[in-house]
C-alpha cells in the first residue's frame, strides 16, 4: 500500500483560468507552510514542473527526499482558455466543460478524462519505480480532483463540488483493491 499526501500549490491571486501559465505562487504565508510540512510523514517529495507547485514542494521539503519534477502532473490544459479572464471565455463551451466533465475539452486543450488518465499513469509510474510507503504530491487542484474522484467513486460533476484550497492536504491510500479516500482539503 502506498499513502498519497496530496498538496494543492500556494495561491497565485490570478483572476484568470490558469492551467499551464506558469505564474508563481505567494508562498508568504509561512506559519501555514510550517503547519503543513509538520504535517507530512519522512516521505518523498514530488511536484509539477509549473514553478507554483514546484516553489511549494521546496518550501514544505525539510529533509525529505525530493524526487524529479513531473510534467504529467500539471494543471488541466486549457488550451484557449488558458490565462484568460473568466469573462472572455464565458461561452456554452465553458459550461459544458465544467456541467458535464468527461469527454468535453478545452479548445485546444484536454478533459476531465484526458487529464485523469494522465495522472493515474503518472502515479502508478512514480509508485513502480520508487515503492514508497509514502508520498507527496505537490500538484494542482485538477490533478487532485482527479485521483479524489475515482478513490470516492465519484462523478467527475460531483468531484467538482469538492473544495480543494491552496495549501491543503488531500490523503488517498493506494491499495491492492483500489484507491481509498481517505481526507480531503485538510488545513494543518
Amino acid at each position: 500500500m502506498t499513502r498519497l499526501w496530496l498538496i494543492r500549490h500556494g495561491p497565485t491571486h490570478s483572476r484568470r483560468m490558469v492551467g499551464w501559465t506558469d505564474l508563481p505562487a505567494d508562498l508568504s504565508d509561512t506559519a501555514a507552510l510550517a503547519r503543513l510540512s509538520a504535517a507530512l510523514p519522512q516521505a518523498p517529495v514530488v511536484s509539477s514542473d509549473l514553478i507554483r507547485a514546484v516553489d511549494t514542494a521546496t518550501a514544505i521539503l525539510g529533509e525529505r527526499p525530493r524526487l524529479p519534477h513531473d510534467p504529467a502532473l500539471r494543471e488541466f490544459d486549457y488550451g484557449a482558455w488558458d490565462n484568460q479572464p473568466f469573462d472572455a471565455i464565458d461561452s456554452p463551451e465553458l459550461r459544458c466543460f465544467f456541467d458535464t466533465p468527461g469527454t468535453p475539452s478545452a479548445p485546444g486543450g484536454e478533459s476531465w478524462n484526458d487529464l485523469s488518465h494522465r495522472v493515474e499513469t503518472a502515479i502508478n509510474r512514480l509508485v513502480a519505480d520508487t515503492n514508497p510507503s509514502d508520498l507527496i504530491v505537490v500538484a494542482h487542484m485538477g490533478v487532485i480532483l482527479t485521483l479524489w474522484a475515482r478513490a470516492a467513486d465519484l462523478r467527475p460533476f460531483d468531484a467538482l463540488r469538492q473544495k480543494i484550497d491552496n495549501l491543503s492536504l488531500t490523503r488517498i491510500n493506494l491499495t491492492p483493491a483500489g484507491p481509498v479516500a481517505i481526507s480531503a482539503n485538510h488545513k494543518p
